[in-house]
């Protein structure tokens, strides 16, 4: 499942089928990144950063070339022009905010099928997505969890927020 946050927009989610390899992160690179990033505008699509984990599909050589052709110096993940640390503290709003949400919400209910998981994972995604002040208050706060990983030397730090 892939999904990003940018200011106060969620795109996605975008079910990945199958197993993840490094080609098929790059079909959906190539193929359905570009239709899901159609909403946000052209300027700011040309600011923006890319940002993955360390996934080893994430960073295969294929993968690596599509990204600094697409986002030249605007990507940040292994191999990239900004790295991003192995085992590295959430940083990312994705990471410490909308999964959580999501995940608070698919588990209120009750699931028992692959579909009625997805379903609810999807009607997840659209509350998230109509919380807009939410989402931008996530984004605004990376600069206070970076300054506070960097005053704890890249250590835990949620205890100080």
């Amino acid at each position: 499942m892939w999904c990003a946050v940018l200011d106060d927009q969620l795109i996605g989610p975008f079910i990945l089928e199958g197993r993840l390899t490094g080609e098929a992160y790059l079909r959906f690179l190539q193929e359905e990144l570009p239709r899901l990033l159609e909403d946000v505008p052209l300027n700011k699509r040309g600011r923006m950063y890319f940002q993955h984990d360390g996934a080893p599909p994430h960073s295969s050589h294929e993968v690596r070339n599509f990204l600094n052709y697409r986002f030249p110096g605007r990507w940040i993940g292994r191999g990239g022009p900004h790295k991003w640390p192995a085992r590295s503290p959430d940083l990312s709003p994705v990471d410490y905010c909308v999964w959580e949400w999501m995940k608070e919400l698919v588990c209120s209910g009750t699931v028992v099928t692959r579909d009625e998981l997805l379903s609810s994972i999807l009607d997840a995604a659209d509350r998230v997505r109509n919380s807009q002040r939410k989402l931008q208050r996530a984004t605004r706060a990376v600069h206070n969890r970076a300054a506070a990983c960097v005053a704890a030397g890249g250590g835990i730090f949620e205890n100080q927020l």
